[in-house]
């Protein structure tokens, strides 16, 4: 069986929701001129990186 690792789906926890995480990143993404899904492929594309630097 192969594995699509071209999708994904976002769930927010109830204790993240307060700090509107989302809303955020596509504010962020307006000003930019960025959609939501390239905001949220950059920051965990960026978290990747930074973790795996770690290592």
């Amino acid at each position: 069986m192969a594995t699509d690792f071209t999708r994904i789906s976002i769930y927010v926890p109830k204790d993240k929701q307060k700090e509107k995480p989302l809303e955020r990143l596509h504010k962020l993404g307006k000003a930019q001129d960025r959609s939501l899904n390239y905001m949220i492929v950059a920051a965990v594309t960026d978290y990747v990186n930074r973790v795996e630097k770690k290592k």
